[in-house]
């Protein structure tokens, strides 16, 4: 049945009219294969301040000297410049501590302390009810509007808000008064500088939809004129954020380097040539060095998955598409027989794609659970 298709898509296939998309050509070039070159690694001078800086924050996060309001100051600069993974297991304790204490009930805590502790539990698991939030509302049930004089307050409530749970009305009431405010607040030079354009950052993209090295890479920018911030906590966030940049460098490149060996662009023109951008998307998942292999097996299957994408949406025919499912669940080199002589380039290099990440995760002990990407990739 498959050869009697494969015949008649042959003898077609001059005449057919293909609904090729026209996707604009990749924009990066070859600029990330001659920058990993250019990228350098630390010497021992620079790696010795650079544990030694890292040492200075842990101890700085497991001090007791410091009040619950100071210590959530710190952990939200710690986590929003991107170091966080360092310090899991003294950030959990912190906060965990932090969660016993009981000073929300307190009438001396501000709306910014508060709000801040609410969303910094609520990030890392911990279950705090929102009615610690009722005694910041009037008598008739309403925000005060003495709160808008804080500004800090208002946006650190904004930030909370996003972490409601279905139900809480209280957060949603929180998003609406906070929002009106701050765009006042944010167009009307009633604040700094410095947090007018946190709070315009805010309103474009609060904290919990932010991408973490995006967040990263503004807050580094904003930091060093917040009031009465860490300069040895600024300066190991820099070091550590070229650090990591540069590991992503150097992992791009050889994943252009494998994509550009593959010459889809010659060989299949009609896909999109989108490694960076689908780079960039896994980075957003988890950009630190532990996952080093993930994201390099997620870029890799992403891009194969998007050449196939394309292939069904912007170039095959129907006749085409049958011969190429009927071979994706064969799962065989063999199956290429059936296919046109371009779905024959796509397919080897979706088998050798996957043979590839089936070593990788062999070398951790994993390979078998390649068989659930596979069995995904078939449906």
């Amino acid at each position: 049945m498959s050869a009697q298709v494969l015949a008649t898509v042959s003898s077609s296939t001059e005449k057919t009219v293909r609904p090729i998309a026209g996707f604009h050509p990749n924009l990066w070039g070859d600029y990330f294969l001659t920058l990993a070159s250019d990228c350098k690694t630390n010497d021992t001078t620079h790696q010795e301040e650079y544990e030694a800086l890292k040492q200075e924050v842990r101890s700085m996060i497991t001090a007791t000297a410091d009040t619950p309001a100071q210590k959530l100051q710190l952990v939200d600069a710690v986590q929003r410049l991107g170091v966080a993974y360092h310090f899991e297991q003294e950030i959990e304790d912190a906060l965990e501590k932090i969660y016993h204490d009981d000073f929300d009930n307190n009438d001396d805590v501000d709306l910014y302390t508060v709000s801040l502790r609410f969303r910094l539990l609520r990030q890392q698991g911990f279950k705090v009810p929102c009615d610690v939030f009722e005694k910041f509302k009037d008598d008739e049930g309403k925000f005060k509007a003495s709160l808008v004089k804080d500004v800090q307050g208002i946006l650190s409530l904004y930030e909370a808000g996003h972490l409601a749970i279905r139900g809480e009305d209280i957060l949603d009431e929180a998003i609406a008064f906070t929002r009106t405010h701050l765009k006042s607040m944010a167009s009307d030079d009633v604040c700094p500088n410095n947090l007018a354009e946190q709070i315009k950052h805010a309103l474009d993209c609060p904290l919990r939809r932010a991408l973490p090295r995006v967040e990263t890479r503004f807050f580094l920018s904003v930091y060093p004129r917040v009031d009465k911030h860490d300069k040895t906590l600024l300066k190991f966030a820099k070091l550590d954020f070229n650090l990591v940049q540069r590991m992503h460098q150097k992992e791009l490149s050889a994943i252009t380097r494998g994509w550009k060996d593959l010459d889809f662009t010659t060989k299949l023109p009609y896909a999109r040539d989108r490694i960076v951008e689908l780079y960039f998307w896994i980075v957003g998942t988890y950009f630190e060095p532990k996952y080093t292999l993930a994201r390099k097996i997620m870029t890799k299957s992403i891009y194969m998955t998007s050449i196939i994408d394309d292939t069904f949406d912007a170039y095959g025919i129907f006749e085409e598409l049958k011969l190429f499912t009927e071979a994706i669940q064969r799962w065989d080199i063999g199956a290429t027989n059936i296919l046109p002589e371009y779905m024959k380039i796509l397919y080897k290099a979706l088998l050798d794609t996957y043979n590839e990440i089936e070593q990788d995760l062999a070398k951790e002990g994993r390979s078998s659970y390649l068989r659930y990407d596979k069995e995904k990739v078939g449906n």
